[in-house]
């Protein structure tokens, strides 16, 4: 009797487990918040951008105001949004503060355009106190200058600076202040041309920086340089040679792998994996466009090699993707999210506990905050 009774008290708490599984699936499926910055405008154009997120879960961006000038934004992951503008960026259309990189220590870098359009760096320590720099060379006319991108736990900072005749070189900002300029091997020297810097996750924290290059025929090219200097170059298989073809870099994690994308000769672009051994995969989202501007961008890669990005449909609809490193894909829409073109969903990285942040595009063309949590 004490057996079939403990049978039967098992068999129901079976039952009332199995009852509760859809519930606790319900409970626990991802969520995605959404936010808006405050002082975000509202009009076309205008809103809240997402650079990234952190290890500790804290989004980095910046926002258009109903005036058209930028300001930088810290999202806490309780959810709390700090502003921010840098000393000396300007009011103006076009003008203001860019948050381009955050480290796990709260340290945020980035860029300003001042009253003469002029680009300036800068660093804001986590207690909110901002020092500027400008890399030797930058020029100093509209649209020149220099930028902080992205910055690591050590505190180093990797960026670029626009010379006087508008071409590009990357720039590496030490803790206590050095600036490190370099050219990637092959990098182009007309206007447009040189060396770039990826933002937010491109820096890994080792040191190793992960980029793109522009060559004097306008094509892109993929680049990793060492912490000690040495710079390898590489073309995703099927990249084009024309102008506006090529190689994007712009992500890598703890162990060196990269991701991005490459625009082939029909200008349809495809995401990419590069192992720490230097193996390039190819890869489309599931539902990527196959038209000139369409197709598959991968922008970052966490410490377990889960891939996060966006792709462009045949719609030329955005949405957000996240590649698991078993190959296999899940899509992510923002509920508010518009369908028409050039609107819709666009990640713009993951960390470590598989949170995801990025932005989307309404209906009526303004730009919006979100998190996904896993």
């Amino acid at each position: 009797m004490k057996s079939m009774l403990q049978t039967r008290f098992l068999g129901l708490m079976l039952l009332a487990a199995g009852m509760a599984l859809p519930a606790l699936a319900q409970l626990y499926k991802p969520r995605i918040i959404e936010f808006d910055a405050p002082g975000a405008g509202t009009g076309a154009g205008q809103g809240t951008i997402s650079g990234g997120i952190n290890q500790r879960g804290a989004i980095l961006g910046w926002y258009y105001d109903a005036n058209g000038a930028s300001h930088g934004f810290l999202r806490a992951p309780e959810g709390t949004i700090t502003t921010f503008d840098a000393p000396g960026a300007g009011t103006g259309a076009g003008q203001g503060t860019i948050a381009w990189g955050l480290n796990p220590e709260g340290a945020i870098t980035g860029y300003y355009w001042d009253a003469n359009n002029v680009g300036h760096g800068f660093l804001r320590d986590p207690k909110g106190r901002f020092t500027t720099f400008d890399a030797p060379g930058a020029g100093t006319g509209a649209g020149q200058g220099t930028a902080g991108a992205n910055i690591n736990p050590a505190g180093t900072i990797a960026g670029i600076y626009i010379d006087a005749s508008n071409a590009k070189h990357g720039l590496l900002r030490a803790p206590d202040g050095t600036m490190t300029t370099f050219d990637a091997p092959g990098a182009g020297t007309g206007a447009g041309q040189g060396t770039g810097t990826s933002t937010f996750y491109g820096l890994n924290p080792e040191g190793a920086l992960a980029s793109l290059y522009v060559d004097s025929n306008n094509a892109f090219h993929g680049f990793l340089r060492a912490p000690g200097g040495a710079i390898t170059t590489f073309d995703a298989p099927g990249a084009g040679t024309g102008a506006g073809q090529g190689t994007l870099a712009v992500g890598i994690n703890p162990e060196w792998a990269t991701t991005g994308w490459c625009i082939d000769m029909n200008s349809v672009s495809h995401g990419f994996l590069r192992t720490p051994g230097s193996a390039i995969t190819t890869f489309e989202a599931p539902g990527a466009g196959a038209g000139a501007g369409e197709g598959t961008f991968g922008v970052s890669i966490n410490p377990a090699g889960v891939i996060a990005g966006n792709y462009v449909d045949a719609n030329n609809v955005n949405h957000g993707f996240v590649r698991n490193p078993d190959g296999t894909f899940i899509t992510i829409d923002a509920p508010g999210a518009g369908t028409g073109q050039y609107q819709g969903t666009l990640v713009e990285g993951n960390n470590s506990a598989g949170a995801i942040a990025g932005q989307y595009v309404d209906a009526n063309n303004v730009n919006h905050g979100f998190l996904r949590l896993p």
